[in-house]
């Protein structure tokens, strides 16, 4: 509490205290809502559940006395011929204006799916102790839920605010390819500085990320009875004459990642980032019976902000039509069905404050932040390129945590810890010295 009874005078102490012990007392209220958002389905692919998880946030929202406006992005933007991306692309803006500086608090609403492993239902919270167990748990649906949570605490307790939050509640970020916040963005509907919390419980200051994108490769043999197929020479198994070609890409694979970044790396990191190609799915085939016709690889390619786009995707796009074209009758497409450009450091005026205040929530002394980038991506590459340069980031991410795999956990106290660090953000009278907006009237 130090750094709290330094910073908050003393006639103002008093409202922010209580509603930081509203916090650690109304931590099940936070749970209930997880809960809630754990048990809709917004896997991407294929995203289906935006709409459901709308109806939950404006329901859990307005009684904060949000107005809530949803922005559906274009299916023309989103939509890749025969990509993995269904559903509409709903985007919840929630807002409450008085006049102040905005302060944006960003979400992806998105999980990856589920994958095999799960000791627990992944879209069934489950409370292991200290432990909150289920898919989005830490990524990203906890913040939201430790958010609100502070929202909720401010408005308890008469808190006055700094800045006018502003909530962004956002698609695709799992790899789409026009995620929903790039296109809030392009229509100038992001105002003041957004805090991010597609981040880490640690003691970070962001260096930036690295650029994802997403190709689907289609092959085509010739489909056949099998056993007329093994006899006679007809079909064209689509499958058997994909293995050169996966051969060729995992020694591909191994050439990239030979490439490093001078983007600084997490301090557990065994070394520099290095760039990176994954196959990240395969699909093919029916049933025994039938030559296998169609055979589709996902191909996951991570660039460093060193790398351009362009040329890395053309690199593949070249090795795959060269190792095709040794194999006549076969139709191969390559199709873009995920982009994610990388982040430049976004370092800007809002980071010092964030930073104490992130310091203050989760307990951690000045000296133990360190600046790092990381291989994972984020969506605010495309709104840096509107002209918003500065992104602050937190959130709940932590090694341990298992994000995007089976028994994906967040805690109550990572929870608690972060409220705590949005409500000191938001208040006035929380470090006033460092904000870089006239004080609130």
């Amino acid at each position: 509490m130090t750094l709290f009874n330094q910073a908050a005078p003393s006639d103002l102490r008093l409202p922010l205290g209580e509603a930081l012990d509203f916090i650690a007392t109304h931590i099940d209220t936070a749970i209930d809502d997880l809960a809630k958002m754990v048990a809709i389905d917004t896997s991407f692919p294929p995203g289906l559940g935006y709409e459901d998880f709308a109806d939950l946030m404006e329901a859990l929202i307005t009684p904060l006395s949000f107005t809530s406006e949803r922005v559906v992005v274009p299916c023309e933007l989103w939509r890749a011929p025969g990509g993995p991306a269904q559903g509409q692309r709903t985007n919840l803006i929630g807002t409450r204006p008085s006049g102040k500086s905005v302060c944006g608090l960003y979400f992806h609403v998105d999980t990856v799916p589920a994958t095999p492993g799960w000791q627990t239902s992944p879209l069934h919270l489950t409370r292991e102790g200290d432990h909150l167990i289920g898919l989005g748990a830490a990524d990203m649906k906890g913040s939201i839920a430790a958010v609100l949570l502070a929202l909720r605490a401010a408005q308890a307790c008469g808190v006055t605010l700094a800045y006018d939050p502003m909530l962004l509640l956002c698609t695709d970020e799992e790899g789409g390819l026009y995620p929903g916040v790039r296109y809030l963005a392009e229509q100038g509907r992001l105002e003041g500085h957004v805090l991010n919390f597609n981040g880490s419980a640690e003691p970070r200051i962001w260096a930036g990320c690295f650029g994802l994108f997403n190709l689907l490769v289609k092959v085509r043999g010739q489909p056949a009875h099998a056993g007329e197929g093994n006899r006679n020479g007809l079909g064209l198994n689509a499958i058997e004459a994909s293995v050169p070609l996966l051969q060729a890409l995992h020694t591909l694979k191994q050439g990239i990642a030979q490439r490093t970044s001078s983007l600084p790396p997490p301090p557990h990191s065994a070394g520099p980032l290095a760039a990176q190609l994954n196959i990240a799915a395969l699909h093919g085939g029916t049933c025994g019976g039938q030559v296998p016709s169609l055979f589709e690889i996902t191909l996951s390619r991570r660039y460093m902000p060193e790398e351009n786009f362009e040329q890395a995707r053309a690199e593949i796009e070249g090795l795959i039509t060269q190792v095709m074209a040794e194999t006549p009758g076969l139709d191969v497409e390559s199709i873009l069905i995920g982009h994610l450009t990388p982040v430049e450091d976004p370092d800007g005026p809002h980071w010092p404050r964030w930073q104490q205040a992130f310091g203050f929530g989760f307990d951690y002394a000045p000296e133990s932040f360190r600046k790092w980038g990381s291989a994972s991506c984020s969506d605010f590459g495309y709104v840096q390129r509107t002209g918003m340069r500065e992104v602050l980031l937190g959130g709940l991410g932590r090694q341990s945590r298992l994000i995007h795999s089976p028994g994906e956990h967040t805690t109550t106290a990572d929870i608690v810890s972060l409220a705590r660090a949005v409500l000191v953000y938001l208040a006035a009278d929380f470090m006033p010295h460092l904000r870089s907006e006239p004080s609130p009237v």
